[in-house]
């Protein structure tokens, strides 16, 4: 029978502490915009979403030279796990549903913990400006179209 040795090594600490820095970094960008508008998960929670798939993934790291081990399995249950929180935000009042955007940003936020474990810095950085722009800029011209089909409503 072909087992899974421990790492008995620790983690490299300068390398942990750059890739959950970036992770934290990208997080707290992400999630101020939330944060501002103020949407339930925010600051905090993108941010730790970031930091805690960084952390799964360089955990997974670990392993990535041992037999018969499939490292992408951890980043298929990041995208499992974050589900459940993204889930969680999402709500139906009357006839519209609420949160969907905030669940995709959840979502990103775990993508961008895993860019920075992978350390790949700029694909973080890209990311992370995009998704902030997008929910700045498309909210804004939610609010403008929201705003107008009240005016035709009335």
């Amino acid at each position: 029978m072909i087992g899974i040795e421990l790492i008995t090594e620790s983690i490299n600490a300068p390398n942990f502490i750059l890739k959950t820095t970036a992770a934290t970094i990208s997080g707290l960008l992400i999630g101020l915009e939330r944060e501002y508008k103020g949407k339930s998960a925010g600051l905090k929670t993108n941010t730790l979403v970031a930091i805690g798939a960084c952390t799964f993934v360089i955990i997974s790291l670990q392993y990535e030279h041992q037999f018969g081990v499939d490292i992408t399995r951890v980043l298929s249950q990041v995208i499992v796990g974050i589900g459940f929180l993204g889930a969680g935000v999402i709500l139906q009042k009357e006839d519209k549903i609420k949160g969907l955007t905030t669940a995709a940003t959840i979502w990103c936020s775990a993508a961008a913990g895993c860019l920075a474990a992978a350390g790949l810095y700029v694909e973080l950085a890209l990311m992370t400006i995009l998704v902030v722009l997008i929910n700045v800029v498309f909210g804004y011209v939610d609010t403008k179209i929201e705003k107008n089909k009240k005016r035709t409503d009335d």
